[in-house]
C-alpha cells in the first residue's frame, strides 16, 4: 500500500541531562540516562527492521544521542533550534529536501515498539495519493504518542499538552484525512504511574507480530 512511497521516520531526543526528568522520583540521573540509552537503542532496532522506511533520522541537540544513533546506523540531525516541536520542523525540513512523501514521528520513551508496530501504522496510511494524518494516541487517549503525516508538511506539529486534539483538529482544518490507530505503541514511558502500568502488563500481550 506504501511501497512506493518515499518514507522517512524522524525519532526526537532530548539532551540526555534533562530527559525523563518527570521520572526524578522513581530514577536518578545515572538511572534515567541508561534508561534514555536503553530506549533509543530499541527505537532505533525496531525502525531500521523496517524494510518500508527509507530514512531514520535522529534529532538532537545532544552530541552524546547523536553519536549512540550514528553508531545504531541511523542519520542523525544536529537539533540548532530549542524545544521538540521546532526540532520537528528542522527534521521535516530536512526530509523534505530529501525528497520524503512520509514523515513518520517516532518519540524513544515506546517500551513496546516493535517492526510490527511500525509496518501496523504504515498499513493505516491511504491507498490512495491523498493527504493523510495518521495518529497513535496514549493510552489517556489525550497525547501522541506517533504521528504519521503525508506529505509531511500535511499540518505542523503540536506535541505537548492535549496533542491529539491539536492534530486531529488540525487535520480538519486541512481538510486532511484523519485515522487513529490502537496497539502497543499506545503505552509510552514518561511519569512514575507508567513505570507501574508497564510493570504491570505483559508485554507479550501488547505486542504486534
Amino acid at each position: 500500500m506504501t511501497d512506493e512511497l518515499r518514507i522517512a521516520a524522524v525519532v526526537p531526543v532530548a539532551a540526555i541531562e534533562t530527559a525523563k526528568t518527570r521520572l526524578g522520583g522513581s530514577l536518578d540521573a545515572e538511572e534515567r540516562h541508561e534508561l534514555v540509552e536503553r530506549l533509543l537503542g530499541q527505537t532505533l532496532t525496531a525502525l531500521l527492521a523496517v524494510e518500508r522506511l527509507d530514512d531514520v533520522v535522529v534529532v538532537s541537540p545532544d552530541a552524546t544521542v547523536l553519536e549512540l544513533a550514528a553508531a545504531a546506523g541511523a542519520r542523525t540531525l544536529r537539533q540548532r533550534t530549542r524545544g521538540l516541536n521546532d526540532g520537528l520542523r528542522e527534521a521535516r525540513g530536512d526530509v523534505i529536501a530529501g525528497g520524503a512523501d512520509v514523515i513518520v514521528i517516532v518519540p524513544i520513551d515506546l517500551p513496546f515498539i516493535t517492526a510490527a508496530a511500525i509496518d501496523t501504522v504504515l498499513d493505516a496510511i491511504p491507498a490512495d495519493d491523498a493527504p493523510a494524518v495518521v495518529l497513535v494516541t496514549d493510552r489517556h487517549g489525550t497525547g501522541t504518542n506517533l504521528l504519521a503525516l503525508r506529505p509531511p508538511a500535511a499540518i505542523d506539529v503540536a506535541f505537548g499538552t492535549g496533542s491529539r486534539v491539536a492534530h486531529r483538529e488540525a487535520a480538519e482544518r486541512a481538510e486532511v484525512a484523519y485515522r487513529e490507530v490502537a496497539g502497543p505503541l499506545a503505552v509510552d514511558l514518561d511519569t512514575p504511574e507508567d513505570l507501574v502500568f508497564i510493570d504491570s502488563v505483559e508485554a507479550d500481550g501488547l505486542r504486534v507480530g
